[in-house]
């Protein structure tokens, strides 16, 4: 007796920017904004690492053409996953951001706990750390609509 799996039916998903383009000027507006005054080594990590975590093939591709562009090392790229155990491959600053990220992104294990959010306030400014949250929060939006909508990485 063979078993056959049956692939499933691919439904048509929207190009939600195509039928809504005031939501992707929206978001762009949301990007432009989250990324004023954040180091954009620090920006491209929350991004790469929010990416990760949600499973946005889409957007860790792009991010990682954009950390490399900007000399990101081939060795710090492969490690953001595992972050907590590089060592000083991450600086204070960077580590506190990727931190922060998870918490973000992760919000159905709990909150930003006091310690995760007081490391980030140590290494960064008011101001910083208000660019950092708003660039996680901003991630983690284009990573759902582009999950939800199943955006395809584009192949190289």
């Amino acid at each position: 007796m063979t078993h056959t799996l049956e692939q499933p039916t691919a439904i048509h998903r929207l190009k939600i920017y195509k039928v809504s383009p005031e939501l992707y000027d929206a978001m762009m507006k949301l990007s432009t904004e989250a990324a004023k005054d954040i180091d954009p080594t620090i920006a491209e990590l929350v991004k790469i690492r929010a990416s990760q975590l949600n499973h946005c093939a889409f957007c860790l591709d792009m991010h990682v053409a954009d950390a490399r562009e900007q000399g990101e090392t081939e060795q710090r790229l492969a490690l953001i996953a595992a972050w907590e155990e590089a060592g000083t491959l991450f600086t204070d600053r960077e580590r506190a951001a990727l931190e922060l990220t998870e918490a973000i992104t992760e919000l159905g294990n709990g909150h930003v706990s006091d310690d995760v959010y007081a490391k980030a306030a140590d290494v960064f400014s008011e101001k910083e750390l208000a660019q950092v949250i708003a660039m996680a929060v901003t991630i983690n939006a284009w990573n759902r609509f582009n999950v939800a909508t199943r955006m395809k990485a584009p192949r190289r």
